[in-house]
């Protein structure tokens, strides 16, 4: 009788079995087509480097269980049911909660994750034996609508421009997406917060360098260009590592790069079917990224300069606490205080509306078309800035709202807020519930 193409593949990995489940299972069914399988074999046959970037690091399992083209879910704890040779260290967050996180520090617990559904590889910037001091700053450069490729390498010479100046070395890599990281080793003695804010300071000095192409404004109303977003230093965010590869067409990967290849590189050109020839070839990019790590002096200087002269806080996620010397947590679209001039005039008000919240992005962007087409003079005048589909993040996954800014539309032809369509924020409920409890809490 002939195997069925889901029965488990038992995998020999260093002396290690590891176990398949579905193997069959397509995990890309449109432009590429792969299977789980696929994807364990593609992981490790890049395993050095996939393991440079998550080695002795918690990670946080960001799980595809259906496949790239389905929604995902984030997973802090690690499994119950788990190979005795795979360890754990407890996190603590900003919420207070504490979190049993997997290390994986080999091929064979890379393998395991894998079969989870970790299409992508998410580890925080700690090892194991610190858990309150990040050895990595990162540098994640997120292109806004319209924004095109030669814009991003441009932020991402310049970011290394800056980085060298305050004796740092960039490690540069393609996100997989739109974007770029640069991601800097540095000393393990400074705390979350210090390199946060040696970030803040960062992005702000490269948005002075070239204004006209990066932003350091974290309201997407108020950015422009490349927005270097500061907040992923924050502590619990987590970006993908090297290697890993996208819920993406084609299945791209976030592939590391040498300067040199910076100028001139196409993100399209590394996927899952290229990748491994390229590090068969060339190795590991960033295998010495451990060599040499620097110090946050420098950018920490910048950084109260900037606050003496009038720059404070940027503003954190909003499920943060709100930080003593913070800007405003609310939107300038929503912003109520007066503007300084005229005296006492109301601050202006971007007009803005929500036309979709959906856990699937691609509803979310059909319904923005079914708006358009209800709406075909308004929607003639919105320039590409002008549509915000903005990634929301639940409980334990992301949830797509489209808004529109209707700031270029002649205010006769402005349609008013309607009902979202579709209307599915999956956070509604218990957030309503957490107001209800915390209602019936009070005195």
């Amino acid at each position: 009788m002939g195997k069925n193409e889901n029965d488990a593949e038992p995998l020999a990995i260093d002396g290690r079995e590891v176990r398949i489940t579905n193997p069959g299972k397509l995990y890309f069914s449109k432009e590429a087509k792969l299977t789980k399988l696929d994807l364990v074999r593609y992981y490790l046959s890049v395993a050095p480097g996939a393991l440079n970037g998550i080695r002795d690091r918690p990670i946080v399992l960001k799980r595809f269980v259906n496949g790239a083209e389905a929604e995902a879910f984030y997973q802090k704890r690690a499994p119950s049911e788990r190979p005795s040779w795979l360890r754990t260290v407890t996190l603590s967050f900003p919420s207070g909660r504490t979190a049993e996180e997997l290390v994986v520090d080999d091929a064979a617990g890379l393998a395991w994750i894998v079969n989870l559904g970790c299409i992508e590889l998410h580890p925080h910037p700690i090892r194991s034996a610190d858990l309150d001091h990040p050895n990595e700053l990162r540098v994640d450069l997120d292109p806004g609508p319209g924004v095109q490729w030669p814009d991003v390498r441009t932020v991402a010479l310049e970011a290394n421009a800056f980085l060298a100046e305050m004796g740092l070395r960039g490690w540069p890599k393609t996100s997989g997406s739109r974007g770029m990281h640069v991601n800097v080793r540095i000393e393990a003695r400074w705390t979350f917060n210090e390199v946060r804010r040696a970030a803040v300071a960062l992005s702000r000095a490269v948005e002075r360098r070239v204004p006209a192409l990066a932003s350091s404004k974290w309201w997407k109303e108020e950015r422009h260009g490349v927005f270097l977003d500061y907040n992923q230093n924050a502590k619990d965010r987590t970006t993908c590592s090297a290697y890993s590869v996208r819920p993406l067409p084609y299945a791209r990967v976030s592939t590391p790069l040498t300067w040199d290849e910076v100028p001139d590189c196409d993100p399209a050109e590394f996927t899952v079917f290229t990748v491994p020839r390229r590090f068969a070839e060339l190795g590991d990019p960033h295998a010495g990224m451990d060599d040499a790590p620097g110090s946050l002096e420098k950018l920490l200087e910048l950084a109260a300069k900037d606050e003496s002269e009038g720059f404070g806080d940027a503003p954190w996620p909003p499920h943060f606490r709100k930080m003593e010397g913070e800007d405003s947590r609310v939107a300038p679209s929503r912003a109520r205080k007066a503007a300084e001039k005229p005296p006492r005039a109301p601050r202006a008000k971007m007009p803005l509306i929500v036309v979709a919240n959906s856990p699937d992005k691609h509803v979310a962007l059909a319904g923005l078309e079914r708006w358009k087409n209800r709406h075909p003079e308004a929607a003639g005048h919105l320039a590409i800035d002008d549509v915000l589909v903005d990634s929301m993040r639940g409980r334990s996954s992301t949830w797509t709202r489209i808004r529109i800014n209707l700031r270029h539309v002649p205010e006769d032809l402005r349609p008013a807020q309607e009902t979202p369509d579709p209307d599915d924020d999956p956070t509604r409920e218990w957030r309503a519930h957490g107001s209800t409890s915390r209602s019936q809490k009070s005195p």
